[in-house]
């Protein structure tokens, strides 16, 4: 059995799937193009630029962003095994990753709560 391989992405398709992973994670924080533009010091039509994928993104700004959104920069560039979920659940798996493995079982006892509660409505 074979797997067929997604085809390599060009450098504008890349750009453009950074963007949108930086965009949704300046969203799901509830930031705005200008707090952002700001805390990098860069105008807020060049991270509309960069958002959009037309303007390449510096690594040094990338890694702010990352510390800023909490993401990895693994994340956004799409090499994070996490990055295929929702900011949120990968932000909760993240989390949870820190915690005790003692603290983690106790989580996992209330997520099947949660699921449980959700299925009985």
């Amino acid at each position: 059995m074979s797997t067929k391989k997604s085809p390599p992405l060009n450098d504008e398709q890349e750009r453009e799937r950074l963007g949108a992973r930086l965009r949704d994670a300046r969203k799901y924080l509830g930031l705005k193009q200008e707090e952002v533009a700001e805390y990098l010091g860069i105008q807020r039509t060049a991270l509309g630029d960069i958002e959009s994928g037309q303007r390449r993104v510096e690594a040094i700004e990338l890694t702010r962003l990352a510390k800023l959104y909490k993401q990895s920069v693994s994340y956004f560039i799409g090499e994070d095994v996490a990055a295929d979920f929702p900011a949120g659940i990968a932000h909760l798996a993240r989390q949870a990753a820190k915690l005790s493995d003692q603290d983690q079982a106790e989580l996992s006892r209330f997520v099947e709560y949660l699921r449980a509660r959700s299925s009985a409505k």
